[in-house]
């Protein structure tokens, strides 16, 4: 049966913020937090009835057990056992057996159903996650190590598999025997069992209230292990540059102490979790040896049967048992708990890019491209709100024109960028698509009808046909190759060992810069969208590479609209237009030509590349 996995908008629909730990919602109760499960297990409905009722059989099985005892001990071995004590034992042990066999069924189908239950909700809960946070704004990741998200995702859900997979079943399962065992020993001994009772509430408070610090323990503890994990993804993503600068060593002692952190950590949790579970079992042990202590008086003043106290005895330790391992339970539980908030705090983070409630579709597409508007566009980064980026930027592109927008670093050329594909809404002014407002497009029809070559080019770790393909999906191989040639990407590819087909390693390792920047080029061109972004595109290349891809670059803008961002003036003299911007601003427009003769900024900038131009001061 096919199950859908609850979104993460229901999952955490009422979870806009996790309390602090030490908050009077953390110290009221922690396992409220597993509520924030509950839409990840109720499509699982009857798996979860199927397993209560294993629970229920296995659960009645073991509460027969001490009964069966009392009957062999009476009528076999007691006062009362004559002639007919062979066949009443011989009855017994054929009982016994019988409970025995639905005992290791009930408990085999038990354990099957809540471990797939445990398999199953995790899975669901990672998807979930992981939906949730790649379609989260760049704003997120500004703020969010990536070591700490594959740490929610890996060390948290392992910890909430347990609780769904194991602790809950035993938690049920002991607490039908602690109820059905209570009850047992009342009706074998109601003035013993009112003594076990009273004395066991003494010990309890004090399980309870050293429970709770095991549980603020158990958060100290994942967060420590999500900051190794993500100093250790920032350096190993990082490892040219750390070796390099010969720092192997030093990043190697700051993970060992990140890792001895938490180690301390878990060490703690252990401890506080060990005295727990002592405590528990040395205070509830103690009660009812104390009790049985006065059942065995009891039969010697021949107030009681030795099957009655065999049976107390038995009931006492299935309920002495179920407590212990409920505190043991308790502390799983908590650790989830906490896992749990971690995750709902993940779930919880609501991205300012949103979709409009009513998208708008673009028009019918044009054989010339798109066209393309800004309209007095200011902008900050949320990090940075007293320093504009974009100052009151207007700019008109029409269909099928190729703009170069040049300047120098800090001027704003890549923030416009960022805008234009909609990781950032801007503070005022807007930019239109083909005369529809962005916000007003579905931000897979606005991303759909842009591509794009970064100067940083990512390469995933696959070999090169699905690299160039990851621009369209759907491609045949005949139009990935068409796309490698127009990149100047087809050569460098077929030398591969296994041509396309050959694994890129990760990041792109096994590629040159140049050869990264071209499969880059490949993708977007395969994607074949009527705006193209191109972010220093021929930055990485040699000359003899710049020249080809230049040229095929040159023949791809024809029939879309090309923004060109670039600090080589020398891939931008033959653009239609050239946009200079400086502090945020649109300072200069023209052509290669008009704009080194205005002697303004374009042409400083010029003349520090290009020898042969004079610029007068």
């Amino acid at each position: 049966m096919t199950q859908r996995s609850p979104s993460p908008s229901t999952s955490t629909s009422t979870n806009n913020a996790s309390p602090a730990p030490d908050s009077a919602a953390s110290r009221k109760g922690s396992l409220a937090a597993l509520k924030g499960l509950m839409p990840f297990l109720r499509p699982y409905r009857r798996q979860f009835i199927l397993a209560g009722i294993a629970l229920l059989f296995a659960a009645g099985a073991t509460l027969a057990i001490p009964a069966a005892f009392k009957q062999m001990i009476d009528l076999g071995f007691g006062a009362s056992a004559g002639a007919q004590s062979i066949r009443h034992v011989d009855a017994t042990f054929l009982a016994l057996f019988g409970v025995a066999a639905v005992l290791g069924v009930a408990t085999a189908a038990r354990f099957y159903m809540v471990s797939w239950l445990g398999e199953r909700v995790t899975a669901d809960i990672r998807s979930a996650v992981y939906r949730h946070v790649v379609h989260q704004s760049p704003e997120f990741f500004e703020t969010t190590q990536t070591g700490e998200v594959l740490s929610r995702l890996t060390t948290d859900t392992t910890l909430i598999q347990a609780v769904v997979g194991t602790s809950i079943s035993l938690a049920l399962r002991n607490t039908l025997l602690f109820t059905g065992g209570l009850v047992m020993l009342f009706v074998t001994s109601a003035k013993l069992t009112a003594i076990i009772l009273a004395l066991l509430v003494a010990v309890i408070l004090p399980i309870v209230l050293f429970g709770r610090r095991v549980r603020k323990l158990s958060r100290d503890s994942q967060d420590r292990i999500a900051d190794a994990s993500a100093l250790a993804g920032e350096i190993l993503n990082a490892m040219p540059t750390v070796q390099a600068y010969t720092h192997e060593k030093i990043e190697a002692e700051r993970f060992g102490t990140s890792v001895e952190g938490a180690f301390s950590a878990a060490m703690q949790r252990i401890r506080a979790r060990s005295l727990l579970t002592m405590l528990a079992i040395v205070l509830v042990f103690g009660t009812i040896v104390f009790v049985l202590w006065l059942g065995a008086h009891a039969v010697l003043q021949g107030t009681m049967t030795g099957g009655d106290l065999g049976q107390f005895i038995l009931y006492a330790s299935i309920v002495a048992g179920s407590i212990g391992a409920l505190a043991e339970v308790m502390g799983e539980a908590q650790r989830a708990a906490g896992a749990t908030e971690r995750l709902l705090e993940l779930l919880a983070a609501r991205s300012d890019i949103r979709n409009s409630a009513h998208p708008r579709a673009l028009p019918l597409r044009s054989s010339n491209g798109a066209a393309l508007a800004l309209n007095d566009l200011t902008f900050a980064y949320p990090s940075r709100q007293d320093t504009a980026a974009l100052d009151h930027v207007t700019l008109a592109i029409r269909p099928g024109e190729t703009v170069a927008v040049v300047g120098p670093s800090g001027a704003g050329k890549t923030t416009l960028f960022q805008l234009l594909l909609r990781y950032y809404d801007p503070q005022s002014g807007s930019i239109t698509l083909d005369g529809v407002d962005i916000r007003d497009l579905d931000l897979h029809t606005l991303r759909g009808a842009i591509g794009i070559v970064p100067q940083d080019t990512v390469i995933f770790s696959a070999d090169a046909m699905e690299n160039i393909r990851y621009g369209r999906p759907e491609a045949s191989d005949e139009e990935v190759i068409a796309a490698a040639k127009l990149a100047a990407a087809h050569e460098f590819i077929e030398r591969l060992p296994q041509g396309y087909r050959s694994f890129l390693g990760e990041r792109g390792v096994r590629l040159s810069g140049g050869q990264r920047q071209r499969i880059a080029i490949a993708r977007a061109l395969l994607k074949n969208p009527p705006l193209l972004l191109l972010d220093e595109a021929t930055s990485a290349l040699d000359a003899e590479s710049e020249r080809l891809v230049q040229g095929a670059l040159e023949a791809a803008m024809v029939g879309r609209t090309t923004v060109i961002i670039a600090h080589r003036l020398a891939t931008v003299q033959r653009a239609d237009r050239i946009v200079v911007m400086e502090d945020g601003r649109v300072v200069e427009t023209g052509t290669h030509a008009s704009l080194v003769a205005m002697k303004g900024i374009y042409a400083n900038l010029a003349a520090l590349q290009f020898h042969n131009v004079h610029v007068e001061h």
